[in-house]
């Protein structure tokens, strides 16, 4: 009985062994590259997560008087209906938290400023979804249109302070084996797709307890320690960002006691991409964010698939049970603490496959 029991166990960790295995696979990160980029991030992640952490214990009390409890969706996984009502809009404590650290950190760094600014202002976005979707008390907040309107508007706006403030060999993409992508003015149009599609590709991939704030601490903390041994300031502050979404991991891990929201998902994505770009480091965040690729990739794939396969009756056939991916795999029989031990797993390797890519090659 024994045997069977440690058995169950692994194939289905438990919240808090995942909570644990996250904060282990990113101390190992930051403690094993720390010579190679001259930089010491253990101490603003670590410093971060508890900032975070603990300001998590003074707003989820708040968010509960709130009554901002989350709506489920119905045609979503039916295990999910039971997380009703579960405090949602969770970025609101960690986001800043981790961004205000990092400006002190940096000393208010103009690079950094500009990055932090264009994360509250997806975070901005996400929070009036979030608010919608509440005071609506339906699973629909501000229209995609209008959503997409305003993510557009905030990449315009940072492209165009990068095209003021930084040399004209920013439009050359550094490949892996130091080959160089000149793409001239397409750049900035790459630009603006980068930043738009990686934070909603974050926003897609919050959808399990953990996942999404386990996968983006991976994914900072992999693009921290490619972007420090040119830019440290750009650095740290992804080393406080990893250690932000740490911090939120602790209330957030299954089962969750709040949700991040849009307003943590876009803060997240669009914080990742502003510091791919403005690093020059745009094959590093490809490849820390392949999980989030994937995940969007699955979404498009299944909404094409069934426009192609409609019949007479306006029904199509599905690819996938559902999508994105991490639906696919609960509805397959994978339990939700498999998915996120699983991803946390796959992300951990694709930053150790960045950082050599990059840093090495």
């Amino acid at each position: 009985m024994s045997a069977n029991l440690s058995s169950t166990t692994l194939k289905q960790p438990t919240g808090l062994t995942l909570l644990l295995l996250l904060a282990a696979l990113l101390i190992l990160l930051a403690f094993t590259f720390q010579g190679q980029i001259n930089l010491v991030l253990i101490w603003p992640l670590l410093l971060s997560a508890l900032l975070t952490g603990g300001s998590g214990y003074a707003v989820l009390p708040l968010l509960r008087n709130l009554k901002a409890g989350q709506i489920i969706r119905e045609d979503g996984p039916q295990a999910h209906l039971k997380k009703a009502g579960t405090p949602t809009m969770g970025g609101i404590f960690f986001v800043p938290v981790a961004v205000i650290l990092g400006l002190v950190w940096t000393e208010f760094n103009t690079e950094v400023l500009a990055v932090s600014l264009l994360t509250l202002a997806y975070m901005g976005i996400g929070w009036i979804d979030d608010w919608q979707i509440l005071v609506k008390k339906s699973n629909k907040g501000i229209s995609p249109k209008t959503k997409l309107i305003l993510q557009i508007a905030c990449a315009v706006l940072f492209c165009a302070w990068m095209l003021w403030t930084q040399p004209q060999s920013m439009g050359n993409i550094q490949l892996p084996a130091k080959i160089i992508l000149p793409l001239g003015p397409l750049f900035w149009l790459l630009a603006g797709f980068v930043l738009v599609a990686e934070s909603n590709a974050t926003n897609l991939t919050d959808g399990v307890d953990g996942l999404a704030g386990g996968t983006c601490a991976l994914a900072f903390l992999g693009l921290g320690i490619i972007t420090a041994p040119d830019n440290p300031d750009l650095g740290i502050f992804c080393a406080c960002l990893a250690g932000g979404c740490l911090g939120f991991v602790i209330h957030n891990h299954n089962p969750a006691k709040v949700f991040m929201g849009d307003t943590g998902s876009l803060a997240l994505g669009g914080g990742l991409a502003a510091v791919g770009l403005l690093s020059g480091n745009l094959w590093g965040l490809f490849v820390v964010s392949l999980i989030f690729f994937v995940e969007s990739l699955s979404v498009i794939a299944q909404v094409s698939y069934y426009k192609a396969t409609k019949g007479p009756d306006g029904k199509g056939k599905r690819l996938f049970k559902m999508a994105p991916m991490h639906h696919h795999l609960e509805l397959s029989g994978w339990a939700e603490t498999q998915i996120v031990g699983a991803f946390y797993l796959i992300n951990a390797f694709l930053a150790l496959l960045a950082i050599f890519t990059v840093v090495f090659m």
